[in-house]
């Protein structure tokens, strides 16, 4: 049997009529700009029942840049990789690549294929970036993630996931957005749309490797800040956007990983959300990697970067059971 991608409109995604097939590889400017190349997921879920919310954004195919990196995202979507046996556990994973493009084949997906060599459903986010003349901006792709987490939710049933077991994974820029998104679950970045945006938009816990977490001085030279809050943004702007300012008491558990020579992130990125997390009484767990700097993924055999995967695996069955 040859593989498809299932495009399924959101608002559908329990409703099986409304299911539209599609082969994977095919891209255009409406729903058929999800796909291409082939991502080797099994599925490809429209995060919305229309266009994206605020208007405004790209024309034409997605663009595939070096090392497989994507832009140029007209419609937000999720890749699923289903685990051959299903935990109930499951991971919205978004990729970094400094809100500029989106490196899911060095990050993202490899990381998908990992959680459901142990049974975790995971779901690559494919989101907006804020660049790419989107008339909501920096929110874009938040409002994409919390859409994202209610997307999940609803289709639980559908993919045999408990509720109360959906995390979030994030790289670079992508930490920057799962830890938004852990942090501001209650904050309403879009008008909603339909029965799913009822749904909670907070994740049960947040795994944020080598991520941006602040926008502020002296570790505001990043693309990431370029990007979201531009070149001379006000203070307000920069802190609005920093992932300490909205840690409260509440937030999900996380676990943090950051190499020590980390020549993007600096490695005060992690100690600052730690701190944070452990004022307001969020359980934490944080390692630096003797070396490794930027871009390391899943990690590297025999090296510090190695080792994380496996602590990570271990935070899991803790703050995922």
């Amino acid at each position: 049997m040859n593989r498809r991608t299932l495009m399924i409109a959101a608002g559908g995604l329990l409703a099986m009529p409304q299911i539209a097939l599609a082969k994977r590889g095919h891209a255009g400017r409406t729903g058929e700009n999800a796909g291409p190349g082939d991502s080797g997921s099994d599925e490809i879920v429209s995060l919305w029942p229309g266009r994206p919310p605020g208007g405004g954004g790209p024309h034409g195919n997605i663009a595939i840049g070096a090392k497989g990196a994507i832009s140029n995202i007209a419609m937000p979507v999720l890749e699923v990789y289903r685990p051959a046996r299903p935990t109930g556990a499951a991971m919205l994973v978004a990729a970094g690549g400094g809100y500029k493009r989106i490196e899911v084949d060095t990050e993202s997906r490899p990381a998908a294929r990992w959680l459901a060599a142990r049974g975790v459903t995971a779901f690559v986010l494919r989101y907006r970036l804020p660049g790419e003349g989107w008339h909501d901006g920096p929110l874009a792709p938040l409002q994409d993630a919390q859409r994202a987490l209610r997307v999940i939710q609803a289709g639980a049933p559908r993919y045999g996931i408990a509720p109360g077991r959906i995390g979030v994974l994030g790289f670079s820029s992508g930490g920057h957005l799962m830890g938004m998104t852990a942090a501001r679950s209650a904050f309403q970045s879009y008008r909603p749309m339909d029965s799913y945006d009822g749904l909670s938009a907070r994740p049960m816990a947040a795994a944020l490797i080598y991520p941006i977490v602040t926008l502020e001085p002296p570790y505001d030279h990043t693309s990431s800040r370029i990007e979201l809050v531009g070149k001379h943004p006000s203070p307000a702007a920069s802190a609005d956007w920093s992932v300490e300012s909205h840690i409260r008491s509440g937030c999900p558990p996380m676990f943090l990983v950051q190499a020590q020579d980390d020549p993007i992130s600096n490695i005060a990125n992690t100690a600052i959300l730690e701190d944070a997390d452990r004022r307001a009484g969020v359980p934490v767990e944080r390692h630096v990697l003797s070396s490794g700097g930027h871009g390391f993924g899943m990690g590297q055999p025999g090296t510090p970067t190695g080792l994380w995967p496996s602590w990570y695996e271990s935070w899991l069955s803790r703050n995922l059971a």
